[in-house]
């Protein structure tokens, strides 16, 4: 059962900087690729309505956007992943 649960929803490796909101969105990001290429077979294999597919898309979409709200990302874009930054410079000028 794991296998095929592998199969179908395969999860790749994380490469940025590592912190819990950016483990969540990524996660999240993962799951929606999933779904909508799921959605697009389905409505490609004719198995769902054009306009079905886009509202089932759109819900993910607004799903994902809330998420990344939440979570925060993208906030401060100008802070730093290490937030001693400042501690580390004083530290080094002494």
């Amino acid at each position: 059962m794991n296998d095929r649960t592998n199969f179908l929803y395969p999860r790749s490796r994380y490469y940025g900087a590592v912190n819990p909101e950016n483990l969540v969105f990524n996660a999240n990001l993962q799951e929606f690729t999933q779904r909508v290429n799921f959605i697009c077979a389905l409505e490609t294999g004719g198995k769902l309505p054009p306009e079905e597919a886009y509202k089932q898309i759109k819900a993910l979409w607004k799903q994902l956007k809330r998420s990344k709200k939440e979570l925060g990302i993208g906030q401060n874009p100008f802070q730093s992943d290490n937030h001693n930054d400042e501690g580390n410079q004083s530290s080094e000028d002494n």
